[in-house]
């Protein structure tokens, strides 16, 4: 038929798309639903005097979440059609099937999303059709969501314009992140023995000391030469937002700022951004809001000169609150961004 060679094009193209990087939100997902259909098919060609109206059935889908804000499906239907012979006088149920495929905007990457799609529907004969519509998705568990949709059919062969709905259940086969990797402790200091008096009062003899004249505050080695020790260096960042929100407010720019200073001083080190939310509302919804916050907070210190690979960011949603309580300043506490960034300087050992 019109659509099976695009159907298998478009299945190939989503598998070879398992190998995009995704966060729990991205991934295969497979599903059922019921389905409602409204035709107005009047006097059609293939049977002279047939009538064909509206159907029930159910179907199945599967597709992938490329991101936060698209995803695309291949359906099919089985359809169980009202129809009325005008000839013989005689109303009778016709079977037909529906497939094709959609692509789907999750708008802010939230639970509402658009749709826009090709099918064909084969009932007496052949018809392709475009649609397009809204639906909504609710999530149970990290995995298992529900969702409703009603679309509008416009037929391309013989110009019908219907309308369909359909409910469903879903399951998202999600990835995971691997952890990173820990910061390994600066080493321990070798303090060195002192030694009776020398000219430079470094404690280390003249015959020994292969470095005159060092400064009277710094520890020498034994050889005399100023000792050196990796010593970690720390610095932290807290930024919190309103309530569905993940704007930065102006009054963090500084905090932000120093944050940069830091890391343009220890140029080796990286920084992760930590996004957070509140237990308020759906935790699927807020995971995916506390990573938008940490990617505005990464977006300030790009445009404070820091480059983007030395930034990670992670949305962790509900799963690290800061504070319990079911209470305002409760929940505006949990609604945060925290960055704590560590590096090794080597520096001088004091005396």
């Amino acid at each position: 038929m019109k659509l099976k060679s695009l159907t298998i094009a478009i299945a190939l193209a989503a598998t070879s798309a398992s190998t995009f990087a995704a966060d729990k939100e991205e991934g295969f997902y497979i599903g059922a639903f019921g389905d409602y259909y409204d035709a107005s098919w009047k006097n059609m060609r293939a049977q002279a005097g047939l009538d064909v109206n509206e159907s029930t059935g159910w179907g199945a889908e599967v597709g992938y979440r490329f991101s936060d804000y698209w995803s695309a499906r291949l359906e099919y239907a089985d359809m169980d059609f009202n129809a009325f012979d005008k000839v013989a006088g005689n109303r009778d149920n016709i079977d037909g099937e529906r497939y094709g495929i959609d692509a789907l905007y999750h708008l802010d990457g939230g639970p509402f999303y658009g749709l826009f799609g090709i099918k064909e529907i084969d009932v007496v004969d052949d018809n392709t059709f475009l649609n397009a519509g809204v639906g909504y998705q609710y999530f149970i568990t990290d995995g298992l969501f529900v969702n409703a949709e009603t679309a509008v059919y416009q037929g391309l062969d013989k110009g019908y314009t219907d309308v369909g709905a359909k409910i469903g259940i879903n399951y998202l086969f999600g990835q995971n992140a691997a952890p990173a990797e820990p910061v390994q402790p600066a080493p321990e200091v070798v303090e060195v023995a002192v030694v009776p008096a020398d000219s430079d009062n470094d404690n280390i003899l003249d015959a020994d000391d292969q470095c005159p004249n060092t400064p009277m505050e710094d520890a020498v080695d034994g050889t005399g030469c100023t000792l050196y020790e990796d010593r970690e260096v720390t610095t932290s960042l807290l930024v919190t937002f309103p309530h569905d929100s993940a704007e930065v407010g102006a009054q963090y720019f500084t905090d932000i700022a120093s944050v940069s200073e830091f890391l343009k001083e220890h140029t080796d080190t990286t920084v992760l951004l930590e996004g957070h939310a509140s237990a308020v509302g759906n935790a699927n919804y807020n995971k995916i809001l506390s990573k938008k916050r940490a990617d505005d907070v990464a977006k300030e210190l790009v445009k404070d000169g820091i480059d983007e690979d030395r930034i990670t960011t992670v949305g962790l949603g509900e799963e690290r609150l800061k504070n319990t309580a079911n209470t305002k300043a409760a929940h505006a506490e949990n609604r945060r961004v925290e960055a704590h960034v560590k590096s090794i300087e080597r520096v001088k050992v004091k005396r």
